[in-house]
């Protein structure tokens, strides 16, 4: 016997049934999802508890300022390094020793100074000059051991004391650090306009020694300060010019800040006006956007019809694409009538399919934009619910700053830890713990000549320095739930209030007084398990996307194509699984706001209800991110053309009061950015009406029939589209209200 092909009626769900009581968001709830809101209250006490240790344990100077072979901050207040704020490093050629990428330091004395060198010089030279000029000494002693004041001490002796450098190099400070003053001039590297120089030792070295030393211990930096670009020999040059760049930009902030905001005020009110008048424009706008694409894809298989006409008699036109191959100059292929006629057929296919799209969804798409002018109506009843962003933005703004202010004194926990340096490679006592007070006494020197006992990082052999890396994971994790039950919070309290008003019979007169507060209530009282639940499933999805990100980077430049493969594969996988999740998480809250339920129980009713509308929901989500994505570009891009013509001075009335600027595109750029983000904010919140008022308009037809004990709550417009009428209530005669009156009234 033949299967059936038909899927049956209860594969997703069943529809929702009747219940008279029902008359929007259940106001009689109990609390959801209890395991879950205590575990999230004992996670937010145990957060607060390791922050409070990291702040007993941290110190963020350690991450501030640089610190010398001694254990000592450069550049630190009522200290002896107050004004020595740079850190110079004895011989930047000792950090291409190999053992740098392993132990993360460069294997040489670095020393507070207050400012780099500018000039070439050996300590050879220097006791050489010394006897003609006491000034050379005095230059040159403030790169060696504060103290140390004996120019006549042979260089055999100053190096095996770690005295002074034996060479210094022409530098720039860069991330508080010398490193050599590179500039390329004519394609050859120079240093002082010079390619070589004296290493303090007989030797004449390459100045590309000196870059690779320089590319070596920026690479260290960047595993142990900040994730620094691999630059070349420009970057520090480009860094020192984005210095002055910014100095600039500062100024302009500072001349504009006014005007600035005033752009952002009016992008705000735009915002506002462009949402309250979607009630009227919502249709206009999309159907004037979807003849505009007919009408120009129309134009475009014309043009190519009559490329293809005018090409189809001349010589070689006629050549295929494939008997050319691939070209570098893209316009050979367009004088070849085949790409014309590839170009009107693709064109013709996409005609055709938004054509039969509109002919057989026009239904779905009237559907769409009734509830997006809906949407317009419920915002201009509940005012109050534009402004609740300024509380998400807030609690996101606190727990950003609590999760920064913990991982760094997290990363500055732990005590100076001093490591055997040395060059010679069998020595092995390298990268063994010392102490610098006795390391001198001690047979290291002896056996490994030149090795030294210097600052390493910050550390400690406690239990609690032993698992910082996975305190720091737990901080990133919680940081993640927190940010997404915020977000949880807020989508929830809006929904409850839309809700409120699309379940009103009469509107605005049966919409509950403070809705936005009302909802904000029950969610935070009723369902912080179910909110924090929610918040918890994408929370994990997001750290191991965070960590196959941080894979990916640190396995950069393997060459294993499976290892690549298989970790993009993940990657795209997890993208998909988040998307998915914030979706799905989306109209779960939505159901909590309306029925009070846990989380699983919204969620699946939500994907069923959904599942059994699946082409309304694909029509409703593409209208609205285009009507709102058009809203974003119309807002922000013309409150960035007035910001154009007020900053260029190009508006005759007001030329007098544009401020003077460095770089006008600084403040201009400032406005259609803030511009953007003010509008995508305002559009959230619309966006999350829509959907709101999408899922009870799925309720609304599956629960009412239009009856007078079952009236539809939708809108007349959404009515006449579907057909649908709301029978009136039979009117009372005098007769019957006279027999009501005269009955007997109930003892109950």
């Amino acid at each position: 016997m033949a299967r059936k092909s038909a899927i049956p009626p209860s594969y997703y769900g069943e529809p929702h049934k009747f219940d008279p009581t029902f008359r929007g968001p259940v106001h009689k709830r109990g609390c959801t999802d209890v395991l879950c809101c205590v575990i999230f209250v004992i996670v937010i006490l145990g957060y607060i508890v390791l922050g409070t240790v990291a702040w007993m344990h941290g110190d963020p100077r350690k991450v501030v300022y640089p610190t010398d072979s001694y254990g000592q901050f450069c550049g630190q207040q009522e200290t002896p390094n107050a004004n020595k704020a740079i850190l110079f490093y004895f011989n930047i050629l000792q950090c291409a020793n190999p053992s740098v990428l392993i132990n993360l330091q460069c294997p040489t004395t670095q020393l507070c100074v207050s400012k780099c060198p500018d000039r070439f010089a050996t300590y050879i030279d220097m006791q050489y000059s010394y006897r003609r000029n006491k000034g050379s000494w005095e230059y040159y002693k403030q790169f060696c051991k504060p103290g140390f004041n004996n120019p006549d001490k042979p260089i055999s002796q100053v190096l095996r004391d770690e005295d002074c450098p034996s060479m210094i190099v022409p530098s720039r400070p860069f991330l508080q650090r010398c490193f050599p003053d590179f500039i390329t001039r004519n394609g050859t590297l120079t240093v002082a306009n010079q390619t070589s120089f004296k290493d303090g030792h007989g030797k004449i070295r390459s100045v590309v020694d000196l870059r690779d030393a320089a590319k070596q211990e920026r690479t260290v930096l960047s595993g142990k300060v900040t994730a620094m670009q691999q630059g070349t020999e420009s970057g520090i040059t480009s860094l020192l010019d984005a210095k002055e760049v910014g100095t600039k930009i500062f100024e302009d902030y500072a001349s504009s800040w006014f005007w600035i905001l005033i752009g952002l005020v009016i992008s705000m009110l735009v915002s506002l006006v462009f949402i309250l008048l979607l009630r009227f424009t919502a249709g206009v706008l999309f159907w004037l956007v979807i003849f505009g694409v007919i009408a120009a894809v129309g134009y475009g298989i014309w043009h190519c019809y009559w490329e293809y006409s005018s090409l189809k008699g001349k010589p070689d036109s006629d050549v295929t694409i494939s008997d050319i191959g691939f070209q570098t100059d893209f316009r050979v292929y367009l004088q070849l009538s085949q790409t014309w006629l590839i170009f009107m057929t693709s064109l013709a296919v996409i005609e055709a399919i938004i054509i039969l799209v509109l002919i057989f969804l026009r239904n779905r798409v009237r559907i769409a934009i009734a509830l997006l002018k809906e949407g317009s109506k419920a915002i201009g009843c509940i005012m109050s619910t534009l402004f609740y962003p300024i509380i998400t933005f807030l609690l996101l703004a606190l727990c950003i700053a609590y999760w920064a202010v913990t991982a760094v004194f997290l990363a500055s926990s732990g005590e100076a830890v001093y490591k055997v340096m040395s060059t010679l490679p069998d020595c092995k006592y390298t990268n063994l713990t010392c102490d610098p007070e006795t390391f001198s006494q001690s047979n290291v020197t002896k056996l490994c000549p030149g090795s030294q006992c210097t600052f390493a990082f910050y550390g400690g052999e406690s239990l609690y320095h032993r698992y910082i890396f996975v305190l720091q994971l737990c901080n990133l994790l919680v940081f993640l739930w927190l940010v997404n039950f915020t977000i949880a919070l807020g989508q929830c309290t809006l929904a409850g209030a839309f809700a409120a008003y699309y379940w009103a019979l009469r509107k605005p007169a049966d919409i509950p007084p403070c809705p936005l507060a009302s909802s904000f209530g029950r969610a935070l009282r009723y369902h912080t398990g179910s909110l924090a639940f929610g918040a918890l499933i994408l929370s994990i999805v997001q750290f191991i996307r965070i960590i196959l990100e941080y894979l990916d980077h640190k396995l950069k430049g393997a060459h294993n194509a499976f290892t690549r493969f298989l970790l993009c594969c993940l990657k795209c996988c997890f993208w998909c699984l988040e998307h998915f999740i914030k979706f799905m998480n989306r109209n779960a809250y939505i159901m909590i706001s309306i029925y009070g339920k846990n989380f699983c129980t919204s969620a699946r009713d939500a994907f069923f209800l959904l599942m059994r509308n699946v082409m309304r929901v694909a029509v409703l989500d593409k209208v609205t991110d285009f009507l709102l994505f058009l809203g974003k570009l119309l807002i922000s891009g013309s409150v960035g053309v007035l910001a154009f013509f007020f900053f260029t001075r190009q508006i005759p009335v007001i030329q007098e009061e544009v401020p003077s600027l460095n770089y006008y595109w600084v403040p201009l750029l400032t406005v259609i950015f803030g511009s953007y983000m003010i509008a995508h904010g305002f559009f959230n919140v619309y966006a999350m009406c829509v959907d709101t008022l999408f899922l009870c308009f799925l309720l609304d037809l599956e629960k009412n029939d239009g009856s007078a004990t079952r009236p539809y709550y939708m809108c007349s417009s959404l009515r006449a589209i579907l057909n649908k009428k709301n029978q009136k209530r039979p009117k009372e005669t005098k007769r019957g209200r006279k027999q009501k009156k005269e009955q007997p009234k109930s003892r109950h």
